[in-house]
Order: C-alpha cells, then structure tokens, then sequence
C-alpha cells in the first residue's frame, strides 16, 4: 500500500479550495500515520507551464504544511492523471503495490482522473474520507463538488471510502 498525494500545491492551496485548513490538518495526520508505520507516501505535482504551477514557480511547490521528506518520491505530472506519460505505474509495479489511498487536489480534475486511471489499471483504491478537495466553480461549490465526486461516483464504483482512522490501521497491516 502506498499514500499518493495528489497536486497539494502551493498555488492551489492559496486559491482557498473547500475547508482548506481542516483538509490541511487531516493530511498531514494521514500522512504521519503513513510514515510512522512505514508506508511510502508518494507525491503528485503538475506542472502547467505559463501559469503559477510552472516548474520552478513558488505556486509549483508542494505545500510546505505537508512537503515531502528528503527521501520521499515525486513524480511530475503535465495532464490531469498522475498515470498519464509518467513513470508512476512502471515504479509501483516494480513494488509490486496493489492498493492505492489516493488524497489531494482538486477532486474533479486530478484526484479524479488519477483515481479512474488507478482504477483501469486495476490497483484496489482507498480514499480517505475529507481527504480531497476542490474551488468552487461557475456552476456548483467546492463542497457541492467534492460530496458529488465522493458518494456519487467514486464510493463503490471506483473506490473504497474509509474514515481515516480505518485508513491509519490498515497502514498498521500495511497490504501491498
């Protein structure tokens, strides 16, 4: 089992997406819980040239409430799947990983085309419950967004949505 932290990104993160200081707290809690029992967590950046997620921007930097250790992967990323013209599936593979709890930004862009692709490739996928978020848009609210992508599409279908304490015990059992 892997923890893959999708597009925490500085320059999404000052955009204020839904709930964004609790989000904040609940990943940097999974993401010691993962650490602490020895489960690899994986970071996604996207790159998006012209813009405040350009490689070598300030907005490009993950997030400095969850940055990566020294030792932890990132994989770059320029579409919205972290799959996606990526070495990501070659490098899980070779793990020998089979599940996948997928956290980040923004639920119905990356997380979410990360998630199908994951899915495709036939990876078992946890997503841990208030672990994504989104901005509101023209047409619904991050909230609105984010209850959508979780209960209505991914719950079931694609993913397995479990509370995050059940999430830091399975990282205690720590599957492949």
């Amino acid at each position: 089992m892997i923890l893959l932290v999708v597009d925490v990104q500085k320059a999404l993160m000052a955009e204020k997406p839904y709930d964004a200081e609790a989000f904040i707290e609940r990943l940097k809690a999974l993401i010691a819980g993962a650490r602490a029992k020895n489960v690899e967590v994986i970071y996604i950046r996207h790159n998006e040239p012209e813009s405040d997620l350009a490689i070598g921007a300030e907005g490009w930097q993950i997030d400095d409430a969850i940055a990566p250790l020294a030792d932890e992967r990132i994989f770059e990323k320029t579409f919205n799947s972290a799959f996606h013209h990526t070495s990501l599936k070659a490098y899980l593979d070779e793990k020998a990983v089979q599940t996948i709890a997928i956290v980040g930004l923004q639920t119905e862009y990356c997380v979410d085309a990360t998630l199908r692709s994951a899915f495709d490739l036939e990876y078992q996928i946890i997503v841990p419950e208030d672990c994504n978020s989104t901005l509101d848009n023209d047409y619904l609210s991050g909230e609105k967004i984010k209850t959508f992508f979780n209960e209505a599409i991914w719950r079931d279908r694609y993913a397995k949505l479990m509370p995050i304490t059940d999430v830091l015990n399975l990282f205690s059992n720590n599957p492949k």
